[in-house]
């Protein structure tokens, strides 16, 4: 079988080239590239789009749904890593763990967007608990997530890399308008009927994510506790390869999170840190924001497109 084309529009950016990185060496897999002179070229960009078995989007919004309408190949399949899709009923969810059967929609499907990086561990956290009936769907939920820098894209590697790195700052929250471009995403995918307050910041670390959802048992239906959080969570993401659920902790102030931890990969661990005496519960993530929160979940997406292609060629 001839290897896959992937075109990779978009590939300069830090998404982009962190895609490029994971699939260098690849021998099921042909990267199409452009010409530095002919990347904001709508001709050449189309033609390349057509040319794709799957060609990955790494664009600002806007950009992303000019470049889905410039396609006219009705082979060409679409990854989109901007937030443009991320609610589109057109476009299968790029989740493959979210819920039982994703993978399966997600590797037949000709539009995938992919998740965002902070709706993939709050969606993680919420949406077993919400579809289990232990968390409520209205709950007053506060979403609180701390990410690498690299998260604002090449201008927070220029600003905290750059000539001028020293005056930038170590922590800065940011969204305090309260309308993040995440929160429908999280909301949809999660199964949420109330809006989630969010509050994302950035620390001056290049990557990673650590995001917490503090709970009342109290607000919570009788007889939840952390144990239940915990043991929903497990079962849901038992055998799955990419997300992991780390051992209950209960009233341990020595517990620490480390955002960095799982940099370079595409994992993603969840965590239910509890103090029964005061009723109060914290769920945890922890991942990549650009592995499992972007370039990662792309690749992972794009594996699983490829390996539908590769069964079809096989049955033809």
């Amino acid at each position: 079988m001839r290897p896959a084309t992937v075109f990779i529009d978009g590939d300069q950016g830090t998404t982009g080239l962190q895609i490029h990185d994971r699939l260098r060496g690849r021998v099921d897999i042909r990267v199409l590239t452009l010409p530095d002179a002919e990347r904001k070229n709508p001709q050449r960009r189309a033609q390349a789009l057509d040319a794709s078995d799957v060609a990955i989007l790494c664009l600002p919004d806007a950009a992303a749904r000019e470049a889905a309408a410039l396609v006219s190949n009705p082979a060409t399949r679409l990854i989109d890593a901007s937030s443009a899709h991320r609610v589109s009923p057109e476009w299968v969810y790029g989740f493959p763990e979210m819920a039982p059967g994703q993978d399966q929609r997600i590797a037949q499907a000709k539009r995938v967007s992919n998740p965002g990086c902070y709706p993939t561990g709050a969606i993680a956290l919420l949406r077993p608990l919400v579809a289990a009936g232990l968390v409520p769907a209205d709950y007053p939920l506060n979403i609180h997530a701390v990410s690498g820098y690299s998260g604002m894209g090449r201008a927070g590697v220029d600003v905290y890399e750059g000539p001028d790195a020293a005056g930038a700052a170590a922590f800065q929250a940011y969204g305090l308008g309260l309308a993040h471009k995440h929160v429908p995403e999280i909301a949809a995918h999660a199964g949420l009927s109330q809006r989630p307050v969010f509050l994302p910041s950035y620390g001056a670390f290049r990557q990673g994510i650590v995001l917490t959802v503090p709970l009342h048992l109290r607000l919570l239906p009788a007889g939840v506790d952390a144990a239940a959080l915990h043991a929903s969570l497990a079962a849901c993401y038992a055998g799955q390869r990419h997300v992991q659920v780390a051992p209950l902790a209960e009233a341990d102030d020595a517990a620490r999170l480390d955002p960095q931890i799982l940099n370079g990969s595409n994992d993603l661990r969840l965590s239910v840190f509890s103090n029964a005496a005061q009723g109060q519960v914290v769920l945890a993530a922890v991942f990549d924001n650009l592995g499992k929160g972007a370039a990662g979940a792309a690749v992972q997406n794009l594996d699983l497109m490829l390996a539908q292609r590769t069964l079809a060629d096989g049955v033809s």
